[in-house]
């Protein structure tokens, strides 16, 4: 798992790798909250692009423990995109993702793309 902020272009970009495990969860959450302290712009004004083409097929206590996490209020992005692959874990990520507007795509340059678009 990595970040890379851009506060410039008030700009989250995550990649995921691998399979999750409910405490990987729990290290995610840590990470990205520290990615947003990096940011310089007001709550939720900010886009977010995963990269989750890496991702193995999850277990369900791990994709309900992202579905938690996915909707926290307080976390919302203005914009959301994920980079999956055409497999399962795209299934997976559409359910964990139901509650929010977000979007899927297959390359880097799309998702930004669209994040970045006013």
């Amino acid at each position: 798992m990595s970040f890379d902020v851009d506060p410039a272009r008030d700009l989250v970009r995550i990649t995921l790798t691998g399979f999750f495990s409910p405490d990987d969860v729990d290290r995610f959450v840590a990470a990205r909250d520290a990615a947003h302290r990096q940011l310089r712009c007001a709550p939720n004004a900010h886009a977010t692009i995963v990269d989750m083409r890496a991702m193995q097929i999850q277990a369900q206590e791990t994709v309900a423990a992202f579905q938690q996490v996915l909707s926290d209020p307080r976390m919302v992005s203005r914009r959301l995109a994920f980079v999956v692959a055409r497999s399962l874990s795209r299934l997976q990520i559409k359910r964990a993702a139901a509650e929010r507007a977000a979007e899927y795509f297959t390359s880097l340059e799309e998702a930004e793309c669209w994040v970045l678009r006013q």
